[in-house]
């Protein structure tokens, strides 16, 4: 048996003395300009079109906190946004039907601690926002039902709330702090505790008023519970007629043994039995329901046969016209949905890993019915960039609605889908909502001319799919106008780089997509440090999205080299699942092409490279630095050393034959192989580890700590950075300062080792 001793360390915190270098009468962007930012989450407009509400986020420096709030702005524009509720842990707004209030959920603080979730309701002619629900488990997911008078979300019970008892007078016996663990998902990444098995979300539902559900608390409707049970309810979509609510749910206690997923289910929203209606052989999400209501539309990922690494998902629709209880007539037979995307080679609902996307803010990506019913409107991601598509019911035919070099990180639309606020990202802008023009083009759906032209898009599609690079060559996108500007008071005065989109040949002659960010003062004539960064994963891709780190590391004078090696998504199924049973391996190779093809243009210097990544791209510059002695200096972050160990405490499980075919014990020759701890003898490149002490998806014992401990018993240049209760998501919505420190750490070790710039912090003996 493995014995591992505890490692105590003494971290010192840099900060580094930065004076922006000025260019064109404009400063560089700093890493405490992320203390700055104001981000954009679940944009929502109004029914009639004509506000958009949203939630934005701002830092609070002086508390290190994000603090989240309402704001509405003209869909017209032409007008800054106004402030709608004062809370500062305000999300996820919902317009009524009418467009006369909107729900919302708010975390308030008392004595100290902040309490649960619970819905809360705004009335848009004028009045304080007041609580519609009083729940001790919280309440979230507020969905309006067709008429505007009924909300349903989500909330947690248990069977100790259903025994609770009415009796004032405290509990006097003790209640035990002590958990048992019955189940091998037992804690996730982000919950400070263990999983509790014990409570589940449930469907619940609440009378509104048109004056307002708890306005008056004597007089307030109580909720009403619609499902129970051991399993969570998710996704909630009411029936156009009201008559029923539609969830996703996973009825299997454990279902990594036999890899079972979410299926479609539905509750008379009066009270009644629970109905399957549909499934697939994978996992269904994001459902929306058709005008006529006959119809359910879903993002689907099916499973595959054998078992993938990486499966991509697609967009389904599902006759439920004639679904309900099972009778004499139908026999509980559930209707068979049928894949609109199975010859679309693209990922959707997908998106662009950056690290700007709204903490604590939440974003939707909904599948959009058009008023006719015949068509979908879905984001999709491909090579590097994601985009607003309409899918043809009929045909399956798929066209771009926008066709930007950005990603549309989330959006919603009037009921008709005629008008769209999008939230959209660029390499140069964090985010800003866009009004997208949807209106369809007229087209008789089953026409031949109809079905001619639908052959036509799937075979400039496939063009497009087959050509690496070159101008775009599918239809132009619809009409979109910026009505925020929300980071451009901040922006104007900082003189940013736009990165450079290359494309290369890889050892085997595939094609890979990649970035070159240059310094914002850059110049040819010069020799230039180079840092490559690695994205996670594995199956995740990099491309036009704001990330501050490589703004912030390019201003300090480097190269950035960001790519999408074998594996990431966005490029394919199969370009995708490459990597099963050989993660890492041939991706190393494609990320070395990439480092070749910069040195190519002669700008870097060769003899000071650095390497860094997060999570999948933590294990990757761990390989890296095994595999290679090219790299001066590296930065792993969030990442894996043993795979074997690994294996045992994340917060899920590999129990499917995924990245494996067998458990460690069974084959531990190829978990050895892949273990950048199992190769650390190759290793002369100093090492910085990036570790948050809360991390359950990649826990430090058996990352960082292990390849700290080996590279200083081989008296490698090496440091541990460790962050207290920090998740895997330090990066992304860690602590403001925690975020700010992680980035000064990052270009404190890359300028000790190739810029020759020595700091104390990092001194060893």
């Amino acid at each position: 048996m493995r014995r591992r001793a505890s490692l105590a360390l003494l971290t010192c915190v840099v900060v580094l003395a930065f004076v922006p270098t000025r260019g064109q009468g404009k400063r560089f962007i700093t890493e405490k300009d992320l203390f700055k930012f104001t981000w954009i989450a679940d944009a929502q407009i109004s029914p009639d079109g004509a506000t958009v509400a949203f939630v934005r986020v701002t830092v609070n420096e002086k508390e290190n906190r994000y603090e989240a709030s309402l704001f509405a702005v003209p869909a017209s524009g032409g007008e800054a946004p106004r402030r709608l509720t004062s809370g500062i842990r305000d999300t996820t707004p919902r317009w009524s039907p009418d467009g006369q209030r909107l729900a919302f959920v708010r975390a308030v603080e008392k004595d100290g601690k902040t309490q649960p979730t619970q819905v809360h309701l705004l009335d848009m002619a004028g009045g304080d926002a007041r609580a519609i629900t009083d729940l001790a488990s919280g309440a979230s997911n507020p969905v309006w039902s067709p008429d505007g008078k009924t909300i349903a979300f989500n909330s947690s019970t248990g069977v100790d709330d259903a025994n609770k008892s009415d009796d004032p007078k405290p509990a006097l016996e003790r209640k035990s702090d002590v958990v048992v663990v019955t189940r091998a998902v037992y804690r996730a990444n982000g919950n400070p505790g263990y999983i509790d098995n014990t409570h589940h979300a449930h469907v619940f539902t609440i009378a509104v008023t048109e004056t307002g559900a708890g306005s008056d608390p004597g007089t307030a409707p109580k909720q009403k519970q619609l499902t129970d049970g051991e399993f969570d309810e998710r996704g909630m979509e009411w029936a156009p007629d009201g008559s029923k609510i539609y969830f996703v749910s996973t009825r299997v206690p454990e279902p990594y043994y036999d890899e079972s997923a979410a299926e479609l289910f539905a509750v008379p929203s009066g009270g009644g039995p629970i109905t399957k209606v549909a499934s697939i052989a994978g996992e269904i999400s994001n459902l929306s329901v058709s005008p006529d209501g006959k119809r359910i539309a879903f993002i689907g990922t099916l499973r595959g046969n054998p078992i993938r690494s990486y499966s991509q998902p697609d967009l389904w629709v599902v006759d439920v016209s004639g679904s309900g209880p099972a009778t004499s007539a139908n026999r509980g037979v559930t209707p068979t949905p049928r894949n609109l995307t199975a010859s679309y080679d693209f990922d959707i609902a997908g998106g662009i890993g950056g690290d700007q996307a709204a903490p604590r803010g939440g974003n939707r990506k909904p599948i959009l019915w058009s008023k006719d019913g015949a068509s979908l409107v879905v984001v999709s991601a491909e090579k590097g960039s994601a985009n607003l598509k309409r899918v043809s019911i009929a045909t399956g035919s798929v066209e771009p609605l926008t066709d930007g070099i950005q990603d549309v990180v989330a959006y919603s639309a009037t009921p008709d889908a005629s008008k769209i606020a999008a939230t959209v990202s660029t390499q140069t802008n964090i985010g800003d909502i866009a009004i997208v023009d949807a209106t369809p083009r007229p087209r008789a759906e089953g026409s031949s001319a109809s079905l001619a032209e639908a052959r036509a898009d799937r075979e400039r599609a496939e063009a497009e799919r087959l050509r690496p690079e070159g101008a775009r060559k599918l239809r132009p996108s619809a009409p979109a106008t910026q009505i925020t500007h929300v980071n451009d008071d901040l922006f104007k005065d900082i003189q940013q780089s736009q990165p450079e989109e290359i494309w290369y040949r890889t050892f085997d002659g595939k094609s890979i997509q990649g970035w070159i960010l240059k310094p914002p003062d850059f110049n040819a004539s010069r020799k230039y440090p180079l840092i490559l960064e690695i994205h996670g994963g594995p199956h995740s891709a990099y491309g036009n999205t704001y990330t501050h780190e490589f703004m912030w590391i390019a201003a300090k004078g480097y190269v950035v080299l960001f790519t999408n090696p074998r594996g990431s998504t966005s490029y394919g199924q199969d370009f995708g699942n490459i990597i099963q049973y050989h993660y890492p391996g041939d991706d190393y190779k494609d990320l070395m092409a990439g480092v070749d093809e910069v040195l190519k243009k002669g700008y870097v210097d060769a003899s000071r490279l650095g390497v860094t990544g997060g999570s999948g791209g933590g294990l990757l510059t761990n390989w890296t630095i095994t595999q290679t002695q090219r790299f001066k200096a590296a930065v792993s972050q969030r990442d894996i050393a043993d795979w074997y160990g690994f294996w045992f405490p994340a917060d899920f499980t590999l129990f499917q034959p995924t990245w494996f075919r067998k458990a460690p014990w069974e084959d531990p020759h190829d978990f050895a192989a892949r273990s950048p701890i199992a190769h650390v003898a190759n290793v002369t490149t100093p090492l910085m580890l990036v570790n948050g002490d809360a991390d359950y998806r990649t826990p430090p014992a058996d990352g960082g700590e292990m390849m700290f401990r080996a590279l200083k018993y081989r008296k490698v240049p090496t440091v541990m950075v460790r962050f207290p209760h920090e998740t895997h998501e330090l990066s992304r919505s860690g602590e403001p300062w925690h975020r700010a420190e992680r980035l000064q750490h990052i270009v404190g070790w890359m300028d000790e080792w190739l810029q020759g710039k020595k700091s104390a912090a990092y001194a060893t003996q």
